[in-house]
């Protein structure tokens, strides 16, 4: 029985027994590139359930829909998808009784973006479509939190030295790590697709929304793009499951995870060992949401 049938078959027994109001999977699009996240409510919208290779969206991101209903919700995970779930619990933005996670281990997923790009022109060609890049360097495909698991577990798949970017990045001087940061995000049209898109980006109301005060302007200076990207910066510290949707879906392909993966590194060596998301311990929190009266405070 593959994936997609096995996954039918747990969204139909915990509907018809109750166990869920809704069940979070993937269902396809007009294209064969287009899967895309969708809720069954009842056991007839289960045959429109599937997994396939473009099964790419992080579903977890979906949860913060119904942080403040009551609703059972069941959903299917990949290993990046499950370690948001982590992050919201961690957040107290859903409790873990609520949920039913059926968690899948995942081969690595091509990316429907691409794809499309691929399937425009005159050229049209899905054939060598290759792993997303956010995949091309997953250091946890499995599951890491569930109720039910399926498929075989996978290896990581960390292309040479992971933080190989970061390195070269460090070894720049200031003055030229600040003209390639000036050079990349002055291509920011500040759409908030990466702050869309992330699952640790789940505040209530997001500092760029606010008018009075209004910490950006309208426009996309170099000044107030760099306010957005290092005050969003901040917020992912100790807080980025590494999942690459936000670099995913970026129109003007800023390499986002490489800020993403220098906070990963700095916390992992300041406060570490430590990776966001990789286990759920109730009550336990990221390093940088939590404080101790004999933390060093040096710097100040």
């Amino acid at each position: 029985m593959d994936i997609t049938s096995k996954i039918r078959k747990i969204a139909t027994r915990l509907l018809q027994n109750g166990e869920v109001d809704l069940f979070m999977a993937w269902e396809k699009g007009d294209l064969p590139f287009q899967s895309k996240p969708f809720f069954a409510r009842r056991v007839e919208d289960v045959e429109r359930i599937i997994f396939d290779e473009y099964s790419i969206h992080n579903l977890s991101n979906a949860l913060l829909k119904f942080r403040d209903r009551q609703e059972k919700i069941g959903l299917v995970v990949k290993g990046c998808d499950s370690r948001g779930v982590v992050r919201l619990l961690e957040d107290g933005q859903i409790k873990r009784d609520r949920l039913y996670i059926v968690g899948v281990c995942c081969p690595g997923m091509k990316d429907p973006l691409q794809a499309m790009r691929d399937y425009s022109g005159f050229n049209r060609n899905l054939e060598a479509a290759p792993l997303a890049a956010k995949c091309e360097n997953c250091i946890q495909p499995n599951p890491v939190i569930y109720d039910e698991l399926l498929g075989e577990e996978q290896p990581p798949r960390v292309q040479g030295e992971r933080f190989a970017r970061v390195r070269e990045l460090e070894q720049l001087s200031p003055d030229e790590r600040y003209r390639f940061f000036e050079d990349i995000l002055s291509r920011c049209i500040r759409c908030y697709a990466c702050r869309q898109a992330c699952v640790a980006c789940n505040c209530r109301t997001c500092i760029f929304d606010e008018t009075k005060p209004q910490w950006v302007g309208r426009e996309t200076s170099i000044s107030d793009n760099m306010m957005y990207h290092l005050v969003r910066a901040s917020h992912m510290a100790g807080r980025c499951i590494e999942c690459g949707e936000c670099e995913r879906v970026c129109p003007v392909n800023i390499p986002l995870m490489l800020i993403n993966q220098k906070l990963i590194k700095d916390v992992d060596n300041f406060f570490g060992p430590y990776e966001a998301g990789m286990q759920y311990v109730e009550g336990a929190k990221p390093p940088l949401s939590v404080y101790q009266e004999n933390d060093p405070d040096d710097f100040i």
